[in-house]
């Protein structure tokens, strides 16, 4: 994992979609957030001690979908050949937070993951301003054609995350709601309900949809897309 210092941010843009507006400080506690976003072979272990549904009955992973990486072979789930590298695909929000809790971890807010990618200097992509390519991330690519989790240390974030550009959208805790961010105003309640956020784009998505404030729900999209999306996990400091 890597550390983030306590301190202010600015969270959101101004001259974004509606979604990333306004542009405002968030104060954050110091934490940690995973170095790499979780893989198939990772959730897979996870799927292996838990199963596909929590005791609520939550379902935790979409297997059925037609890019899910991870199967059941016999008795065990096993990442499909040549994937268990790859950030871990169909995870469903609730499979997302029990998956954190069953590492003694959490899922990051909205505002962490933010923080996380975007640092305090209010860069656009992870790595700084610079016009992403493929030596940084995975996007513009073909349906379901991820790539694995370390495979851009160039398109590292200022402190040291990979993957937070492109390759997976990115569960975070925060339901899908207005800014400015307010951990206190009912979007950090982890109950099943509210439509929850993505954040970081995917392998197909335009360069446009890989930026530090792109923010994403769900059951929105601007042009039609693969929903393939990864986890990263935070420790309180």
């Amino acid at each position: 994992m890597v550390t983030i210092p306590a301190g202010a941010f600015t969270m959101g843009s101004d001259d974004g979609p509606s979604d990333e507006r306004p542009a405002h400080q968030v104060e954050l506690a110091t934490y940690a957030i995973d170095r790499l976003p979780v893989t198939n072979a990772q959730f897979a272990e996870f799927l292996n001690a838990i199963g596909t549904h929590n005791k609520q009955g939550e379902r935790l992973y979409d297997f059925d979908d037609s890019d899910a990486r991870i199967h059941q072979r016999g008795a065990q789930w096993t990442a499909d050949a040549g994937y268990a590298n790859h950030p871990a695909v169909e995870p469903t929000w609730a499979g997302a937070r029990d998956y954190c809790a069953w590492r003694g971890l959490r899922l990051p807010t909205e505002a962490e993951w933010e923080k996380a990618a975007r640092g305090t200097d209010r860069r656009k992509y992870p790595w700084g301003d610079a016009a992403p390519d493929r030596t940084r991330a995975q996007f513009g690519a073909r349906f379901n054609e991820t790539a694995p989790a370390d495979a851009f240390p160039a398109g590292a974030s200022p402190y040291g995350a990979l993957g937070m550009a492109g390759n997976t959208w990115e569960w975070v805790s925060s339901a899908y709601m207005p800014y400015p961010y307010r951990a206190s105003d009912s979007r950090e309640d982890l109950k099943a309900g509210p439509v929850r956020g993505t954040r970081g784009g995917g392998h197909d998505s335009p360069a446009g949809e890989i930026t530090t404030t792109s923010a994403a729900a769900t059951c929105r999209a601007t042009r039609p897309r693969a929903i393939t999306i990864s986890v990263f996990a935070v420790r309180n400091n």
